[in-house]
């Protein structure tokens, strides 16, 4: 992927989590919808870029991220799951596997600050327990 900052990847994180949580209400088209994101969200250019990198990767491989989060849920049903916390799920899961070297307890780290601070800690600690079931499979 992209080589920056820690700190900039966590603004990209934020950015990815913060426009896919937004799709969740309107069901347009994403590749429509990411410029007038941008707009309104202005980011420097690595931001920018790697949260493009995030969000098209989410997109493109949403519903494989679905299937393996769903499985991975314990006594919760995937219709439970918050959609700040489905998103950033699906940010980290899509490191996890896809990620270029991102290692799996960077990834988990970074959903539970990013989860934290659009959530609560029972998020974040929601978050951790499913993507420590997720970080090996």
């Amino acid at each position: 992927m992209i080589a920056l900052s820690p700190k900039a990847r966590r603004s990209a994180r934020e950015r990815a989590m913060q426009f896919l949580f937004g799709l969740e209400f309107t069901g347009y088209p994403w590749q429509e919808r990411l410029e007038i994101f941008w707009e309104t969200n202005p980011s420097r250019p690595p931001v920018r870029q790697y949260a493009d990198a995030l969000i098209g990767g989410v997109m493109e491989r949403r519903e494989e991220l679905d299937a393996g989060i769903d499985a991975a849920l314990d006594r919760w049903t995937p219709e439970r799951v918050g959609r700040i916390e489905r998103n950033v799920l699906r940010v980290a899961l899509f490191e996890m596997r896809h990620g270029d070297g991102v290692p799996a307890g960077v990834a988990i780290n970074e959903a539970i600050e990013v989860v934290r601070q659009f959530t609560t800690d029972e998020s974040a600690a929601f978050v951790n327990a499913v993507l420590d079931r997720l970080k090996d499979k």
